[in-house]
Order: structure tokens, then C-alpha cells, then sequence
């Protein structure tokens, strides 16, 4: 393999690494065992964190067609029945704090 150095291959250092692994002592492989176990921890959460759903989810965001060739007395009557309908939603949540806050004897 040609990014190994030259007088060095592939088999030759694993056999190298086992070597060295036979004259180790006994805390050694634990502590060589461990750091490899933290390794792959960090590895295997780095590729299943894509998956975990963090992202927030897609909106949907519905949007009203209108025609093009309205006019401007369209579009006045258009904003005011929505202007109105606003103002009854606004009206309407009044009126249920107001139940509650007689409900709560405030």
C-alpha cells in the first residue's frame, strides 16, 4: 500500500501492534480497550445524531389565491370583511377572559 512507509506494510504493523499487545501488561490492554470503547461512542453518536429528529419539522404555510384582475373595490371589501372578522375573534377571546376572570373571582 502506497501510504505506508516503505520498509513498513499493512500486516507487518499489525503484527507489530499484536506483538506489542502480548507484552503489555494487564491495565494497559483495559485502558487501551477503553479509550478505543470512548472512540466509538463518539463516532457511532456523531452518525446517529442526523437521525434523532432535532430539526423542527417543515411548515406548512397555506396562502389565499386571488384572481388578477380584481379591482379596488374588491380588494377594500376583501380587507374589510377581514378587518371585521378579526375584530369578532378579538371580541369573542374578551369575552372569555372576562368569564374567567369571573370564574376566578377576580
Amino acid at each position: 500500500m502506497s501510504w505506508f512507509p516503505h520498509p513498513s506494510s499493512p500486516r507487518a504493523a499489525l503484527r507489530d501492534l499484536f506483538a506489542f499487545m502480548r507484552h503489555s501488561s494487564r491495565e494497559q490492554r483495559i485502558g487501551a480497550a477503553l479509550a478505543l470503547l470512548v472512540t466509538a461512542i463518539i463516532v457511532i453518536e456523531f452518525l446517529i445524531e442526523p437521525y434523532t429528529g432535532t430539526a423542527p419539522p417543515p411548515q406548512v404555510t397555506y396562502v389565499q389565491l386571488y384572481a388578477s384582475n380584481r379591482t379596488d373595490a374588491d380588494i377594500i371589501a376583501d380587507q374589510k370583511k377581514d378587518m371585521a372578522a378579526k375584530a369578532a375573534g378579538e371580541k369573542e377571546r374578551q369575552r372569555q377572559f372576562q368569564k374567567l376572570e369571573k370564574q376566578l373571582g377576580m
